[in-house]
């Protein structure tokens, strides 16, 4: 495996706070290799692993390399000629957070349709660990933010309208907005929706949950 870096490109590099030896470990788990035995033997390697996950260059829990990292390595492979190159760092998504945020139930108790329900759970809590999360799963790049969003206000839909069909208070199984992230509750609902754009105009909105 070879890097080509030509100055131009190593300054960027240094400027957005990465170091080569951070490139070349990042580049070796691109090309598959096995790298537990490197930073499993040595200190620095390991401190190096570490600083990937906290740049968020690669996922803490299975050593995929982000959308972040990927932006990183296509960069440290453009062409070398570009009189300037830059690198572009994403900027962190706080307009898509703060929408879903502001779509996160605050509570169980709701009125809809006219309609009141009591409950007795705080949901939305814990802003800035959402944020992280909420963070660190598009930068996975399997979901979008509007994805993240649409399946949010969709579940709460559903949860109402079975609430008046039956008569009885379904966000009191709304989970809070912590876990709701932690255990990727979103992607069920996704799937949903998906289903839903299949079914007869008649059929959709009624799928139990």
């Amino acid at each position: 495996m070879k890097l080509h870096i030509s100055p131009k490109i190593f300054k960027e590099i240094i400027k957005k706070s990465y170091n080569l030896d951070s490139v070349y470990l990042l580049k070796l788990i691109e090309d598959g290799q096995d790298i537990a035995p490197l930073y499993e033997d040595s200190m620095k390697i390991s401190s190096l692993y570490q600083g990937l996950i906290r740049k968020g260059l690669i996922s803490r829990d299975d050593e995929k390399i982000t959308i972040e990292g990927k932006d990183l390595l296509d960069f440290v492979n453009s062409d070398n000629d570009t009189p300037s190159p830059k690198m572009i760092k994403r900027k962190p998504v706080v307009t898509e957070f703060e929408e879903w945020w502001k779509n996160y139930p605050s509570t169980d108790s709701f009125t809809y349709k006219h309609k009141t329900f009591k409950g007795s759970r705080s949901l939305r809590r814990a802003k800035n660990d959402c944020k992280i999360k909420f963070k660190a799963i598009l930068n996975e790049g399997d979901y979008t933010a509007q994805q993240l969003i649409d399946a949010l206000k969709y579940e709460v839909k559903v949860k109402m309208e079975r609430s008046i069909r039956e008569g009885k208070n379904l966000m009191s199984y709304m989970q809070g907005s912590v876990p709701y992230l932690n255990q990727r509750t979103f992607e069920g609902f996704i799937e949903l929706m998906e289903s839903e754009k299949d079914k007869p105009e008649q059929q959709k909105g009624s799928t139990d949950i």
